[in-house]
């Protein structure tokens, strides 16, 4: 009995400790999740999060002093404006890593309720640091855990609480509670997510702007500003990150399209870059601006309706298709750039989403106008060359020789390199001196900001204005959420010449690169995640006011129409079962009948016949003594049983042993007087030996006399 006692309390102690360890990597994962730990600090804090698993289990046994702790955290105390001045060099970060050094010595040596307490209040801290940097959907799943674990620590507190006391007490299934202290924990946290959501949809949010401006800029990709050293893109492609989502109004769209973010004019062998200018900066009016004018507007030809939602890109560009025409954003202006490109005008925005409708002509250029010209000073600036090899010029002349016109040229050279050329997703493996050389008679191989760049060289070595372009192209539609997904590996760079008549007009040299094919099942369930993504964005970190006003019209919307549909299918559904279930009543009704009643007695017999299973098992283990003192109350339920069939019923408000005194003097009051006292004995004693006499009084009882 007390080594089963003695495994019971070890069972609640690690369930206990499971819970409070699982609060605590909670809210350590939420951190990570957001991209604002380092990774020395979170390696650390793993390392201390796995070494407080493995001492719970019993893995691993050992102690550490206080005064070592102490030593620990006043050395480190020593070291943190060394890390101010010149690890971290800012005391955010500085701080961070001393919160979590102090951390992670709590955590692994927690022994008293002092320290759990400490160890709960670190995993809270956790999380609503996390609340504040985090802007994913990942934070909800660290919410969900971190209330799932909560309410298992708190209610096994309790539990293990109890256990330590000194009276003695009987206890039932405390060996295998943690199955249903987890059921009881997970069915409390869907409740409260379920009731925290309600409240959460019926309160929007108005201090957005407050925490746009308190929460610090999270890692970003970068790669769209006014500068672009070659491999920089193909970096980029090397992340699988979601960066943008578009969505076209009415039905599904499928078409094949460039985003166009930053246009880079100047290139001095390395790098491609744009003179710092002003800009022209445009008044936003009520939501809605226009960005073509007159001419512009008139062009006949295909015009798309959109709505973009960026993410993670550190730039300020915004990201069209073909020539846009008018934007709708939430910015008070926006800014014109040379090159036909636009930027917000206060500024990188975390979660930037705006509408956008635009001209989009297979035919002609996708940028610009085709009846505009170009200035000498632009014409000069888009011919503009460094010292390169000469070889390249070489090259230039003879892919151009035999062509009448620069559309020609253009074309000419780009179907040399897209046939000449391989892609490559590996990067080069050390940087050279002229990088374009190398490209184009050694290594012939290499990422989009290769082939456009040598393109645009190669024409404005033949004397046709040319300058580069980056963004994003095609991309995945998700059908779950009617979004199309463009990742970080869809980023781009191509070529934009000036032709005449024709204006600025999109040129890609970059051969197909080949993609490996996702499995099917994953990626229907990278469909789901990406739909959630755009959930949260939409509907969490986006809700306001206005969000809300729109669910609720939706609701009423869906909410009528189906009310009439429902009522117009249940009449004809009504007559049609009215029917069908006559003739089925004819032909089975009584065969159906006397089914259905032997399934309910079935059912209304299946908890007595387990019942009466469960205390045959447990008589025959009290037979073998080694019953548990719950079954003590079983077998005196039993002796009453056989005393009311001779007549002799307990009270309720008399005490075994008050019962057994009050009944007449016979062979059969001292039986129950002795099965009283053994029943003591097990019940509140934990002796073993006393369910056997009980057993033996037991079949005595019937035959004794009065």
């Amino acid at each position: 009995m007390a080594r089963c006692a003695a495994s019971a309390v070890v069972s609640v102690e690690r369930f206990f400790g499971l819970s409070l360890l699982g609060l605590v990597a909670s809210g350590y994962l939420a951190v990570v999740s957001s991209g604002h730990l380092d990774l020395p600090t979170a390696a650390l804090t793993a390392a201390g999060l796995l070494l407080r698993a493995l001492l719970v289990t019993g893995v691993v046994s050992f102690q550490v002093s206080r005064p070592v702790l102490t030593a620990l955290a006043i050395g480190y105390l020593g070291f943190y404006p060394l890390d101010c001045a010149f690890l971290s060099k800012e005391v955010l970060p500085a701080t961070v890593h001393l919160v979590f050094l102090l951390a992670v010595t709590t955590i692994v040596t927690a022994r008293t309720g002092r320290d759990h307490i400490l160890v709960a209040v670190i995993g809270f801290l956790e999380l609503l640091a996390a609340s504040v940097l985090s802007t994913n959907l990942n934070f909800f799943a660290a919410l969900a855990c971190f209330l799932l674990f909560g309410v298992a620590a708190f209610a096994s507190a309790e539990i293990h609480l109890s256990t330590r006391r000194s009276r003695q007490v009987a206890r039932n299934g405390l060996r295998n509670f943690h199955w249903r202290l987890a059921a009881l924990s997970l069915s409390m946290t869907v409740g409260i997510l379920m009731l925290t959501g309600g409240l959460f949809f019926l309160l929007p949010r108005t201090a957005q702007a407050a925490f746009q401006r308190l929460v610090p800029q999270r890692y970003r990709i970068s790669g769209f500003t006014n500068e672009m050293t070659l491999g920089q893109i193909g970096q980029i492609q090397q992340r699988t990150t979601a960066v943008m989502r578009v969505r076209f109004a009415g039905a599904e769209f499928s078409g094949y399209f460039k985003w166009r973010g930053v246009g880079l004019s100047q290139f001095d062998g390395r790098r491609w870059f744009n003179a710092p200018e002003a800009g022209e900066t445009l008044t936003v009016a009520e939501g809605l601006l226009r960005l073509a004018d007159n001419r512009q507007l008139w062009r006949p030809g295909r015009r798309i309706n959109y709505e973009v939602q960026v993410n993670a890109v550190a730039s300020d560009a915004l990201f069209f298709a073909g020539t846009p025409e008018f934007v709708r954003i939430n910015s008070p202006t926006v800014v014109r750039m040379a090159g036909e490109s636009y930027r917000l005008g206060s500024g990188v925005s975390e979660k930037l989403r705006y509408g956008a409708y635009s001209f989009v002509d297979e035919g002609a250029s996708p940028v610009g106008d085709p009846a505009s010209s170009i200035t000498p000073a632009m014409r000069t600036l888009y011919l503009q060359l460094p010292p390169l090899d000469p070889r390249i010029a070489t090259l230039a002349r003879r892919l151009a020789a035999g062509q009448n016109s620069d559309e020609g040229r253009a074309r000419t050279i780009e179907e040399h390199l897209r046939r000449n050329y391989r892609y490559a997703t590996r990067l080069p493996a050390r940087q050279h001196s002229d990088p374009l050389a190398n490209f184009l008679f050694e290594r012939r191989q290499g990422h989009c900001e290769y082939f456009a760049s040598a393109m645009a060289v190669l024409l404005r070595s033949v004397g046709i204005p040319a300058r580069i372009a980056n963004g994003f192209q095609s991309g995945v539609f998700n059908p779950v959420s009617g979004w199309y997904i463009i990742r970080a590996s869809d980023a781009h760079s191509w070529v934009e010449a000036w032709l005449a008549g024709r204006g600025w007009t999109t040129f890609d040299p970059t051969p197909p690169a080949p993609h490996a094919a996702s499995p099917l099942l994953w990626a229907r369930l990278g469909f789901y995640v990406d739909a959630a993504e755009t959930f949260w964005d939409e509907w969490v970190l986006n809700y306001d006011l206005g969000r809300q006003l729109m669910l609720a019209s939706r609701m009423e919307t869906s909410g009528r129409s189906f009310s009439m549909r429902w009522l117009d299918k249940l009449r004809v559904r009504a007559r049609e079962w009215k029917q069908s279930s006559a003739a089925w009543a004819s032909q089975y009704g009584a065969t159906a009948l006397l089914v259905v009643a032997g399934l309910a007695a079935l059912i209304l017999a299946l908890p007595r016949a387990r019942t009466l299973w469960n205390t045959r098992q447990r008589v025959r283990e009290a037979r073998r003594g080694a019953a548990k003192p719950s079954d003590a109350t079983l077998l005196y339920s039993r002796m009453l049983g056989l005393l009311k069939r001779r007549g002799f019923l307990k009270p309720a408000w008399l005490t075994p042993v008050e019962f057994a005194r009050s009944l007449p003097a016979s062979q059969m009051a001292l039986l129950v007087e002795d099965f009283t006292q053994a029943y003591n004995d097990l019940r509140f004693g934990g002796r073993r030996e006393a369910a056997r006499r009980m057993m033996a009084l037991l079949e005595q009882l019937p035959a004794a006399g009065r």
